[in-house]
């Protein structure tokens, strides 16, 4: 039996004139007055209802109509995090834009080179938040979005489901962040994850751990949950995981969705009872069994995760339904075709190692990376069919995908997808080093940091942590500098960050 699941005879066709914002929107015309979004401290919240929410965004997007922008320009994004990012990032695609979301750790350096891959129309920045120097387009300071939302509204703009609705950066396997662009219709995929992963629905309260300006909270904590006419739950800025407890049991949250380090930093401390949580949500890296077992263990409640990429968001996952049997990231979501790949872009034998690939037709793919066509070519296999994951794993016979590693060097930061490249080009600008290799290191059970390895003279690592901090955002920045006499190549001089890894893991195992 082959290693490919087909379920695209469940997947809905999408409108012939659609708009992603006006999509997540459409449920305030049936109960404006229901909270859509409250943003949780311990001392209250602030309320959002489906009718502010609409009316807000709306007139946002009539006044970014205003300034005199084309349909399709890009918006940079350079919000903190606040309920501003999502209103001006819905704002921008109900008007036509395409708004282009970045974490605001992104130092100077970044962010220029991000811009002028860019070529954005206008920037939203926030207080303190690094901005590309100089600034060839108008930037409208968050405090001004608070005026703008006086404007008059303007009903989205609908059009081809397959325009660009929006874009992120990722990180490429070449060490350059590779801008993906997504169409409107992605939205309209993610509802197969509402039961193949969520089990979501309108009486839902979802509590999302992740800051507003954050992609995984932006899909997942925010859109879904308004797509679903479900009440989005969001953390105030200064909220510590310790806290977060207290306000699942406070604000009656049904669904708890994190990243799996946040859930090991919830279960330093006793969990309370909470009657009313159903289960919970892991993404952007896979979660230990010993976290989750822990979690389980002391709530009573199961956690489901999911796996996808920036290119497609998540495609397998475990759901209330189905949860995703041991030592495995679940199933197709009903709608996908997933399938394992062998070298030659043939489906292996169930129970073989194999390439996890998309069929080229899922709605939720991304139309390509922006200035990048032969690497986007790159990702597919020569006949179109599939997108490469680059990702590999292994089908059970009840089509169970277990996860096997990557195909690559790519290293996983709390969630975010990191090239080695592009952290061994920051280090090497340092004059006393002259080689460098950044590898993820495994440094106990369930956790992993990003070492850099080097040659040249030794650095004092306060001296070398400052310089990388100085040209990398703070989550590609390493947490062990070790210096070496020389780095391991091939004989074709290509660097070995396996056995660099590999080695100090061993190394140190039996030290």
């Amino acid at each position: 039996m082959l290693s490919l699941t087909d379920l695209r005879h469940d997947r809905p066709a999408c409108p012939e004139a659609f708009n992603l914002a006006g999509h997540v929107l459409s449920r305030a015309k049936d109960d404006p007055d229901k909270i859509a979004l409250a943003v949780l401290s311990l001392s209250g919240s602030e309320r959002w209802s489906y009718g502010r929410l609409e009316a807000t965004v709306l007139r946002l997007a009539g006044a970014l109509k205003a300034q005199g922008l084309s349909e399709g320009d890009r918006v940079l994004m350079r919000l903190g995090n606040t309920v501003e990012f999502p209103l001006a990032y819905l704002a921008a695609i109900a008007a036509g834009l395409v708004p282009v979301p970045t974490s605001s750790q992104l130092t100077g350096p970044e962010i220029a080179k991000l811009a002028a891959d860019l070529e954005p129309a206008l920037i939203f920045a926030g207080e303190g938040i690094a901005l590309p120097d100089p600034c060839h387009c108008p930037v409208v300071a968050e405090a001004e979005l608070h005026d703008m939302a006086a404007h008059a509204p303007m009903e989205p703009v609908p059009g081809d489901p397959d325009r660009p609705a929006y874009i992120v950066y990722t990180s490429g396997t070449s060490g350059t962040p590779r801008g993906v662009i997504h169409a409107h219709r992605a939205i309209w995929a993610r509802q197969m994850m509402m039961q193949g992963w969520y089990g979501l629905g309108a009486a839902d309260r979802l509590l999302h751990a992740g800051a507003f300006n954050w992609t995984y909270t932006l899909g997942t904590g925010l859109m879904d949950p308004w797509t679903m006419g479900a009440t989005a739950l969001i953390p105030a800025a200064g909220v510590a995981p310790a806290q977060l407890p207290l306000l699942l049991k406070r604000h009656d949250a049904t669904i708890f969705a994190a990243a799996p380090g946040v859930f090991r930093q919830m279960l330093r401390a006793p969990m309370p009872a909470l009657p009313k949580l159903r289960h919970a949500l892991s993404a952007g890296e896979k979660m230990p069994a010993v976290t989750r077992h822990a979690w389980t263990e002391a709530t009573g409640k199961q956690v489901h995760e999911a796996f996808g990429m920036s290119e497609v968001s998540t495609f397998l996952s475990g759901c209330p339904g189905r949860p995703a049997p041991e030592g495995t990231l679940g199933f197709a979501q009903a709608g996908r075709c997933i399938a394992l790949l062998d070298e030659d872009g043939r489906a292996v034998e169930r129970g073989t190692p194999g390439t996890i690939a998309v069929a080229a037709d899922d709605p939720g793919l991304m139309l390509g990376y922006l200035h990048a066509e032969d690497e986007t070519r790159a990702r597919y296999t020569d006949d179109g069919r599939w997108f490469l994951t680059g990702d590999l794993g292994e089908m059970d016979a009840a089509g169970a995908i277990a996860y096997l590693g990557r195909s690559d060097d790519m290293m996983n930061a709390g969630g975010f997808r990191v090239s080695p490249i592009e952290v061994e080009t920051a280090l090497a600008a340092h004059p006393q080093v002259t080689e460098a290799a950044a590898v993820e290191i495994a440094v106990k059970e369930g956790a992993s940091i990003i070492a850099a390895f080097y040659a040249g003279e030794p650095v004092p690592e306060a001296e070398l942590a400052a310089h990388a901090a100085e040209r990398l955002a703070r989550y590609k920045c390493p947490r062990l500098f070790v210096h070496c006499a020389s780095l391991p190549r091939s004989p074709n001089g290509k660097l070995m960050r396996r056995k660099i890894r590999q080695d100090y893991e061993t190394s140190h195992d039996q030290a």
